[in-house]
């Protein structure tokens, strides 16, 4: 990352010279600019305190969000368990089925 902010070379050549995966470095330089901006290191913002505190309207967002996340996780979970016991339903019918037409083409073919 400090290569790339230095000497303002593409990301790309950099991690071709550094034998590494563009992609990867190309979100590392994203992580570092989002750490930068959110510690606020200088970055022209304005806020200029550096501490990495949230504002009030921030912390409240950040627990309605994590409300919000809690509720999805619980719902996904009773989703999942749902669809775990609709498939394990649908796997029971369709060996049944199979069996079912097993004895019937052997019925029919006379065994």
């Amino acid at each position: 990352m400090r290569i790339v902010k230095e000497t303002g070379k593409p990301v790309a050549q950099v991690a071709r010279d550094l034998g590494i995966s563009p992609y990867t470095l190309h979100h590392w330089v994203q992580m570092d600019r989002l750490a930068e901006q959110y510690n606020g290191d200088g970055d022209g913002d304005g806020d200029g305190d550096g501490s990495g505190t949230l504002k009030e309207s921030e912390q409240e967002e950040l627990a309605r969000l994590r409300r919000e996340k809690a509720e999805l996780a619980k719902r996904h979970a009773q989703d999942k368990a749902a669809w775990e016991k609709e498939r394990a339903e649908l796997e029971d019918e369709r060996d049944v089925l199979k069996r079912s037409v097993v004895l019937w083409v052997k019925e029919a073919m006379g065994g």
